[in-house]
């Protein structure tokens, strides 16, 4: 009784109790103890939730080996389970096995390998002028700002105009040839690298700049030890992207006024309802395309080892 009645003292205008009232609040804080050396109540509980007191992993897990090669193998085991079925008709979509024996016959008369180098002719030099322009044009604007101002709003705007609205003027510019081929890849791929290495640019921290400039860096370590690392993972999205822009654009420039190609194989089996034919060709642009992205995600984890992200 003598407790509770005991005045609160004041310090600095807050209201600070005896020594026996915070004693009362002290024991309420501390966790409660059991007999015997035992848990806090709640403690099994929450332990059980956690698996034996083990960490809750919250990631994706760790990577397998070949793991990406499950997707396909599954889209390739469903396909051929649905043609052995008789759920496909072979005249609009042809099995796995026809397509494999189709491949063979193309492969023995030498025009799939004719067809394919030709391709991947006009896919790697539009992907090898398209990533250069790019990274130009995003080192200009990266890092100047007259660059900026300069060349950032016609890339802006050349990214609102799909690459394939640009077809007929550039067929009048440069004709039906391998240039506008080549040129018509290679701008789909520069706008793709541009957009990506800018902003990767642009957000590198302003305090490692600071601290540049405060260590006197020449311009040329500013670039080797700061531009280069900030904005390696930006410029490997844009040449993912790239590499698939590629593809996409071959698939269609080799479909107009072509006389070689994979498209313009698929294109003459279209005009003989040739499904096989049709499906080889598309198979063909998967593998590259998948190949590719897979060659492109290794480079990257080799170049960024130094991170430690989901993706592992």
């Amino acid at each position: 009784m003598t407790e509770a009645l005991t005045p609160a003292r004041t310090s600095r205008g807050i209201a600070v109790a005896d020594g026996p009232r915070t004693d009362d609040v002290t024991a309420e804080i501390a966790p409660a103890k059991t007999s015997g050396g035992g848990s806090p109540p709640g403690a099994g509980d929450r332990t059980g939730r956690n698996g034996g007191g083990r960490r809750r992993r919250l990631g994706p897990g760790r990577p397998v080996a070949f793991g990406r090669l499950l997707g396909p193998a599954l889209l390739i085991a469903a396909w051929w389970g649905a043609s052995a079925a008789g759920v496909l008709d072979p005249r609009i979509l042809s099995g796995p096995g026809s397509v494999v024996s189709t491949a063979v016959e193309l492969v023995a008369d030498g025009r799939l390998q004719g067809n394919v180098l030709i391709s991947l002719q006009r896919a790697g030099l539009g992907l090898f002028f398209g990533v250069v322009s790019g990274v130009a044009l995003a080192v200009v604007a990266g890092l100047s700002r007259t660059g900026e101002y300069l060349v950032d709003g016609p890339l802006q705007i050349k990214r609102a105009i799909p690459s394939l609205a640009m077809l007929p003027l550039l067929i009048l510019w440069l004709g039906i040839g391998e240039d506008m081929k080549v040129t018509v890849i290679a701008l789909g791929v520069a706008v793709n690298m541009y957009i990506n290495t800018y902003a990767s640019l642009t957000g590198i921290d302003s305090r490692h700049v600071e601290l540049a400039e405060v260590l006197r860096l020449s311009r040329w370590r500013f670039v080797r030890k700061v531009v280069i690392p900030g904005s390696l993972p930006g410029f490997f999205v844009g040449l993912r992207l790239g590499v698939t822009s590629s593809w996409l654009g071959l698939i269609v420039v080799e479909q107009i006024n072509a006389t070689s190609g994979i498209g313009y194989m698929m294109f003459q089996a279209q005009q003989y309802a040739q499904s096989d034919v049709i499906i080889v060709g598309l198979v063909a642009y998967g593998v590259f395309g998948f190949a590719s992205d897979a060659l492109v995600r290794a480079i990257e984890r080799r170049a960024l080892s130094w991170r430690r992200t989901l993706a592992g």
